[in-house]
Order: C-alpha cells, then structure tokens, then sequence
C-alpha cells in the first residue's frame, strides 16, 4: 500500500489508491477477520497521517487492545494514542483494557498502558486509574516506574487534586539512581510545584538535600559512555535539576542558601568550550538570578554572561543579552562591567543581536555614562546600516533628552544626530528641539550658525533642514551678525543674501515635502523683515509657488507675496520672533500625546468635524493655551460648533500652521469665518459680493490666485451692528478690507445697550450685559453670565477671549467653575474691554469655554459679532 501512494503521480491517483485500500478495510471489518486486524490498523495509521478520515476502525483499536498477545496490544495502543483524543466518546470503552494492562505481570504490557494513559487520559480516567500508577511507582522495575511517574504528570494536570498523593512518591524517587527516573521524578516535581502550593512547600522541606546531592554527583562523576554528551556527564539532568532549583529557591532565603555552594561549583568548572557546557552554564546563571543568591554569586553569574558575549555562536551572544537586560534590575553595576563588550555588540552584523545590545545599552545608560554612551552611539551612526538607523536614532534623542544637564551639551548632541540621521529623527524630538531652542534665548547665536554649517554639509537629511530652516527665519540676524558668540567659538561669516541662499537651496530640494517647504516658506518671508534689502528678491522666490501643485505651498506663496508687496506698514509687526514657547506644557502635551498614540493603535482615531488635520495624524486638542485662540492659521470648525476630541494637538504644527486645510459648511449661515485673522479683524465689514447684496453666496473650497488676505488696509468701508458676515466668494476679495481710518460707524450715539446673547448652542448660553464707563467711552464693562441647556452639571468650567491689538482686555476671575444642570443657576465672570480705536474700528471678540462632562473634556469656541455698534 505504502509502496502504490508513494507511485501516485497526482492527488486524485492517491485518493483512488486510498478509496481503494479503506473499502478492503471495511470488508475485513465486516467479515470480522482477526488474523488481519493488526495489519490493517498499520495501513489505517498511515492512511491518518496522509490526513485522510479513519473514524469508522475506532472500535479495531479496542479489539487489538483487547487480544491477549503483546504485538496486537501494541498496534492497538499505538493506534489509540494515534487515531483517538480525550474528547472521543469511545475513550471511556478503553478503561477497563487499561486497568487490567495496568496489573499485568508483563512489564511491557504495562509499560504500554502507561504509555497510552500518558498521552490521552481524561480527566474522568485520570481519577480511575489513579490509584493503579501510584502502586506502579513503587515497582522494582526501573522502566516501569519512569514511565508511571511521566504517567503521573498528565494525571497531575488533568486534575490538580490528587497532586497530594503523588509528593511523597516523587520525593522518594528522587534517591533513585537511574538517571532515566531521576529526570521524571523531577519533572513531575516540577508539575508538581505549579499544580499547587502545598506541594511547593513540602518538596523544599524534603527535596533540596536530594536535588544538592544529584548535582554534585553528575558534576563529579567520572565518565560514562551511556550519559556523556560531548564529554559533559548528563546535561539534561543537569538542567532538569537546576530549573527544579530555581522554583525552590525562589522567593525561600534557606532553600537559596542551601543551593549556593553547589551552583557556585557547578559555574565554575563546567566547561565552557562546548554547546552543551554552555547550556548548564546558562541554565546556571538563571537560576542564580531566580533566587536569593549572594551579591557574590550574582556577580559571578553576570561574569559568565560577560564571557558568552564574546562567544562566536551568535544563538549565545543573543541568550545572554536577553538575560543581562533582566539582570540590570538585580545588579545593575555588574552588568556596567561589561559596558565596553555590549557597545561592540551593538556593532554586530547580525541584526538581532545589533537590536537587542541596542536595547540594554538604554538600559545601562545613567548620569554618570551617559556622554561616553552617547558618544560611541553617535559615531557608529555615520557607518550604521540603513535599516538599522531608525532603531538607532530614537535610542540616542531619547537618551539625550532623558540625560542631559546641560542645554549646550543637549544641542550639540541633537546637531550631530541631525546631521548624520536626519531622515530617521521623528517630527516630535525636532518639535522638543526647537522648544528647547526657544527657551535657550543664550544659545540661540551659537545654534543657528551650528546649524547653518550643518546644512551646508547636510543638506539632504530632512530633519535637519526642517530644524535649520526654522532657526534661520527666527533668528537670521544673529547668524549674520555673529551675535551670542561662545568661549572658543570660530566667527562665520555669512551675509544676508548668503541666508536667504540657504533656505531657497532647501526649498528647491525638498519642494515635495508640502511641510518642509511651508517652513521654508515662513522662513523666507521672516528673513525679508529682517533683511529689508533681500525683500525683492524673498518676493520673487515667494512668486514661483503661486502655482505649485501643492496647495498649501501654493496658497502660502499667494498670502506671503501680498504681504510682501502691499502690507508693508503691518509686515514688521506681523513677522516678529515667536514667543517663548512653554517648555513645561508641551512636555506635558507630548506625555499625553504618546498615552494617545498607544490608545490609537487599538482604536481607530477619530477627528471630530472641523478638526485640524495635520500631516502625522494628531488632532485639534479640546484645550489648548490661550495663544492658540489667536493662531493665524487655525482650521477650526465655524463658530457655536462643539468639538469633543481628547487627542492633543501637536505642538509645532499648531505654532506654524502648517499642512492645515481650510473648510467650510455648506448650506449652513455660519458666523465665523475659518480663518481667526478675519474674524478678528473683519467683523462686521462687508466684503464684495459676487451678486446682490444681501444675497448669500456660495462657500469657495479653493483659493483663487487672486485672493488677497491681507489686502486693502486703506479702503473705506461702512461698517453697521446689523451687517451680516459672508463667505468668502469671489477673488479679488480682501479679508482685511474695512480697517482704514475713515471708516464711518453708526450707533455711537447710544449710551445705554441691552444685554446681548453672544454665544448659544444646544449646550451652553452666554449673556454680555454691557456697561460704558462714564468719563471714559472708550472703555467698556462686560458682566458676561454663562448658562447650562443639558441636564448634566459641567465641571472645570474655564472660558478664554481673545481681541485684536487695538483693544486691550482684563478678565476677572469667574465666580466658581461648575455650571449646574438644567440652568438651575449659572456662573458669572467679570470682563473689561478698552477699544483704543473707538469710532473707527468696530469691537471684535473670539472666546472659547472648555469643561468637563462626567470626566469627559468638552470645548465650544466661537465669535461675538453682535456688540452694539460704536462700542
């Protein structure tokens, strides 16, 4: 039969050819030929594993079972074990074959019924037939009780009640000096000890005698050619032992105590020039580590690890990299002996090995190593694999950050990293970098000519460019000027035109990158502030995106070339050097951004409706600072729409308004415009309409070439209380139009303004009731009331204004921060607004209140655009 399958040329010949075989079977079973049973149990074996059913010869296996002569037992126990599970109801035929197998006087019919009871028991048959293997572990023969003890470990797991009437049998078996009953009497130790605690306790009373003494005798025994592997004696029992040991000497200080002078001998004269040597060193060490061993013993250990490190087999070198990252947190300064040996792992060829050195450098690095580390780290990154680069690079920004105690030596180090990995650096460490830059106002000289010089040289790694670029827009006067020179530091000499040289060269290279090249962008329009003379020249480069196929950049090289040409008067104040950033925030907004980041890769992000959008997936934050209120690039849903988002928002990215994407409601009267500089600026003005007045036109989704945001600062427009915000509708439309001096104001007259509804939605209400101080008109009183619509109590309640530079504003603190329920009460908050161009320029308002519902962070902004007229 064997012969005919394997001649088979084709999957349907097989089948034949078993068809075939399976009916002959079936015709002997029907006509009950017991001469033939054994014979076609062998063929329905090998017809199983081809995969083929055998289910309907179950019952063949429990007649060979049942026959009298021992190789009839054996092709039927053997198709038992092979053809049957525990799940199988005919199983429980079998016990009774088992229980008489199991008393009889031939050892190897017995030796099969332990076999098969080893392999398939159930837990019903476990508990039956008990009592027949415990009896049988007390036998002379030594076959027999082996296979009665691995018996028991299946019994041991199937129910882990009788566990107790095996510890006294185990323990006994232990003075055994086969080594065959030694390994199973330990292995069902072993079982043993996870099946339960009372077992646990009493093998380390009356064990550890019996364990110290079988080590010391496979340690010391001479040679036998029956255990000798490689000239080792026995490692398997050494292992078993060793593994045994550690469960005993695991949180037990006499048990540990007891073991420490055997395992001491045991890691000091195995021999270590061979595999299997290495194993029960290995093994050893473990154990040591698993225990209460001495800080001596320990050391001993790490020592060994130390020595397979320099191991050729890489299988060792990985082993024992893996163990010193767990031996760190027992004896870190051991491990630190060995600093110099795991550095030129990390140098390895083989890339697991690379990762995993890798990884217990992190581990090894304190204040104390941190710049030697550092330093090793960073020149192997110029010669690393590509592929290795990555892991690299976050290993080394996160060492810097976590270590540094000086900001020269962190810049210095985040520089070189820049310079040699650039591509590799994730956007949040170069965001962390220019905060740090930010705050460094003493070293922002020193940085921006580092970082100069490293674009020179660097030029394509994209991080790098992001950085410098960055450093040049805001502080290009210092590179120019030398300005913050440092003890030893060389002077450059680098003009203004060589400036603005630099970041066209990056925007010419990286014009792909709509982030990088909206950096440069920003960059080149700072620079013509700050360097009058290279204005012409800034606009010219600025133009030759005004059709870029990237919207962003092409709508950026419209804005900028307007303010460049036409706002002259506003484009000093409007380019100024960015405040400092706040250091502690936005490493208080990174923590959290990494606890969401984890939660993403479970659940699926989601960005609620007018939601930032930025280019690594982080959206809007629900609260942000207060500066964020007059970002002048802000993507935020039209006003009184409720956004509820917890995911923070990425810091940089918001600063720069870069890779946000304008939006519109259609269909919806809305009463903000999307862009916070209009409706700060803007309200109330009445822009050109492509139509009829008063007739509402259609939301524009793209921005046309001709589109001037920051156009017309001199045109005379009326502004009235009662006009009505648009959209933005056709080009040659201004969203700045409205702001010159002869604009005419109606209502001034009024001396006494009703109370105003300036915000309300489905969840919230706010009231302005409005006051002029007498003998100074230009100064207004806001008692602004803020009212709860759902039947849930807001808690954390905070609310936030912002207004143009011609007004000033001063908030009194509110009288509590919690808004019941059902506006069964309110809280009321002190505003005091002073409009420094009263009559000519209309008040304008943007406010945002965030709070908290059953713990859940909520946040509503909007536009006032209803101030009676001549405030």
């Amino acid at each position: 039969m064997i012969r005919a399958i394997r001649a088979c040329k084709t999957a349907a010949e097989e089948r034949a050819v078993v068809r075939r075989e399976c009916a002959a079977i079936r015709t002997a079973i029907s006509e009950n030929e017991p001469a033939l049973r054994h014979r076609n149990m062998a063929k329905l074996m090998f017809i199983h594993m081809l995969g083929y059913p055998t289910h309907f010869a179950h019952m063949e296996c429990l007649k060979l079972i049942a026959a009298a002569g021992y190789p009839e037992k054996r092709v039927g126990y053997l198709g038992l074990m092979l053809l049957l599970d525990e799940r199988q109801e005919v199983l429980m035929l079998v016990t009774n074959s088992l229980k008489q197998d199991l008393n009889h006087p031939n050892q190897f019919i017995v030796g099969l019924a332990l076999c098969a009871l080893g392999n398939i028991c159930s837990a019903e048959m476990a508990r039956d037939l008990s009592p027949e293997v415990e009896r049988l572990m007390r036998s002379r023969e030594v076959n027999t009780k082996k296979k009665a003890a691995l018996c028991s470990i299946r019994i041991v797991r199937k129910v882990p009640d009788l566990a107790e009437n095996f510890m006294a049998l185990a323990a006994s078996l232990l003075k055994e000096k086969h080594h065959g009953v030694l390994i199973s009497a330990i292995q069902l130790c072993t079982e043993l000890c996870k099946a339960s605690k009372d077992a646990l306790e009493y093998l380390r009373k009356n064990c550890i005698e019996g364990l110290v003494r079988i080590l010391r005798d496979v340690s010391n025994s001479s040679y036998a050619p029956e255990y000798d592997v490689s000239g080792i004696a026995d490692p398997f029992l050494h292992i078993r032992v060793l593994k045994l040991m550690r469960i005993l000497g695991q949180g037990d200080a006499d048990c540990s105590e007891y073991m420490n002078d055997i395992l001491a001998q045991v890691a000091t004269k195995t021999d270590s020039n061979k595999n299997a040597g290495n194993a029960i060193l290995y093994e050893c060490v473990q154990t040591i580590m698993g225990i209460e061993a001495t800080s001596g013993l320990r050391v001993l250990a790490i020592n060994i690890l130390g020595r397979f490190l320099s191991n050729r087999d890489n299988n060792i070198r990985y082993v024992a990299l893996n163990m010193l990252m767990r031996a760190i947190a027992v004896d870190a300064l051991a491990v630190q002996r060995h600093r110099t040996t795991i550095l030129e792992c990390v140098k390895d060829a083989d890339a697991s090995i690379r990762k995993r050195a890798l990884e217990l450098v992190f581990l090894l690095v304190n204040d104390t190593n941190v710049k030697p580390l550092t330093k090793e780290l960073i020149d192997y990154l110029s010669i690393a694999d590509p592929d290795f680069k990555g892991d690299l690079t976050s290993k080394i920004c996160s060492i810097v950050e976590k270590f540094s105690q000086e900001k020269l030596w962190y810049l210095d180090q985040m520089f070189k990293v820049l310079s040699l990995a650039g591509n590799h650096v994730k956007d949040d460490v170069c965001h962390a970098l220019i905060v740090v830059l930010s705050n460094a106002s003493e070293l922002q000289g020193y940085s921006v000519r580092s970082l100069y010089k490293a674009l020179q040289a660097y030029g394509k790694q994209g991080s790098l460019v992001r950085v410098a670029v960055w450093c040049i827009g805001e502080y290009g006067e210092m590179l120019v000027n030398n300005v913050g020179m440092l003890d030893g530091e060389e002077k450059i000499t680098v003009t203004e035109s060589d400036a603005v040289d630099a970041v066209e060269i990056a925007l010419n290279r990286h014009s792909a990158d709509a982030t990088t090249g909206a950096m440069c962008l920003v960059a080149l329009l700072k620079l013509s502030s700050r360097f009058p003379s290279t204005s012409e020249r800034v606009k010219q480069i600025v133009a030759r995106n005004k059709e870029n196929a990237v919207l962003e950049l092409q709508q950026r090289s419209i804005e900028f070339s307007s303010i460049i040409q036409r706002h002259q008067s506003i484009r000093s104040s409007l380019l100024e050097r960015m405040p400092v950033l706040d250091e502690a925030s936005y490493l208080v907004k990174r923590a959290t951004a990494t606890q969401a980041t984890i939660s993403a890769n479970k659940h699926a992000p989601t960005v609620a409706p007018g939601g930032l959008k930025l280019p690594n997936g982080v959206a809007k934050p629900t609260s942000a600072p207060l500066a964020d209120l007059l970002d002048l690039s802000s993507d935020d849903a039209p006003a009184s729409t409720t956004t509820s988002t917890t995911t923070p928002n990425d810091f940089l990215q918001d600063l720069l308004g870069i890779g946000g994407v304008s939006t519109s409601t259609a269909g919806v009267p809305s009463t903000a415009s999307t862009d916070i500089l209009m409706d700060l600026l803007s309200i109330g003005s009445s822009p050109l309409q492509n139509g009829t007045p008063g007739q509402e036109s259609k939301p524009v989704h793209a921005v046309p070439e001709a589109i001037d945001l920051l156009g017309s600062l001199s045109s005379t427009t009326s502004v009235s209380a009662e006009t009505k915000p648009t959209r933005l509708v056709s080009q040659g439309m201004d969203l700045l139009d409205g702001l010159s001096s002869s604009t005419s104001v109606s209502g001034l007259e009024k001396t006494v303004h009703p109370s105003i509804t300036a915000f309300q939605s489905t969840t919230l209400k706010i009231t302005f009731d409005l006051k002029r101080q007498p003998g100074n008109p230009r100064e207004t009183t806001i008692h602004a009331t803020f009212t709860n619509l759902t039947s849930s109590t807001y808690t954390d309640f905070i609310f936030q204004a912002a207004v143009p530079k011609f007004i000033q504003l001063k908030l009194d603190p509110a009288s509590g921060n919690t808004v019941p329920a059902n506006g069964n009460g309110s809280v009321t908050q002190g505003l005091s607004v002073t409009n420094n161009q009263q009559g000519q320029k209309p008040l304008a308002m943007r406010i945002r209140m965030s709070y908290k519902v059953n713990g859940e962070d909520r946040l509503e902004q909007g536009q006032v655009s209803n101030f009676p007229s001549g405030l």
